[in-house]
């Protein structure tokens, strides 16, 4: 039995609660061995907003239909915008503050714009929220340089974690495709100078052939080194 499609029901019951903008957001690349980890934002007026038809997660979805849902998910959003942290910078702060640092350019893109009340993030863990300096084991800089520089004075954003949120969620589903779309087109770039690596076909995943690459030829500076390669 396939899965129901993702609705806006949480972000009309977000709007309900005074959430006018409401921006679904979520990660593809974590997992990768080589490329960089992409975050999809996707800002709607969550009170005026309407069903679009196909949108799943992306991963539910074949490239061609990822493909081609793109311009009516940008033409649907208020705003829109995916973020991307290097594989030098996953090396260099650790995954999660990675995903942090791509979120954070995301939300730089559309701040140009609006900036969200609310933000449904997929999952259980809050990456996004930028914490406490203390917190950090390096630079917190490196935050308040990509942080959104054009947000209204005042201005206050929620960050929520929600299981599954790309598969009930449009909006999260809509951002996910968003990514997933521009994170495949960068690995099938870089595949044309390094096709003994298969990123046109892996995207830089951890297949068997993609780890035999990496053993005959080396790693490149597009492949995360602190990882276990081979």
């Amino acid at each position: 039995m396939a899965a129901a499609p993702p609705t806006l029901e949480w972000e009309r019951e977000l709007a309900a609660q005074g959430y006018t903008l409401v921006a679904g957001c979520d990660e593809v690349g974590r997992g990768s061995l080589a490329g960089p980890v992409s975050v999809g934002l996707v800002v709607i007026d969550a009170a005026t907003a309407v069903d679009l038809p196909g949108v799943k997660d992306s991963k539910l979805l074949r490239e061609p239909v990822r493909q081609a849902l793109v311009p009516a998910i940008e033409e649907w959003a208020s705003a829109h915008a995916v973020g991307h942290a290097s594989a030098a910078e996953i090396d260099a702060v650790g995954l999660v503050a990675a995903l942090r640092l791509a979120g954070t350019r995301a939300l730089a893109t559309v701040a140009t714009e609006l900036l969200p009340d609310y933000v449904i993030l997929d999952g259980n863990q809050d990456w996004l929220s930028i914490p406490a300096q203390s917190d950090l084991g390096f630079g917190a800089d490196l935050f308040s340089q990509e942080a959104p520089q054009d947000a209204p004075s005042g201005a206050t954003m929620t960050v929520r974690t929600r299981i599954k949120a790309d598969m009930t969620c449009l909006s999260v589903a809509a951002a996910s495709v968003l990514a997933k779309v521009e994170r495949d087109a960068m690995m099938v770039a870089l595949a044309e100078q390094f096709p003994q690596f298969g990123w046109d076909g892996n995207k830089g995943y951890a297949t068997a052939a993609h780890r035999s690459a990496i053993a005959e030829h080396g790693a490149t500076d597009f492949h995360r080194k602190t990882w276990r390669l081979v």
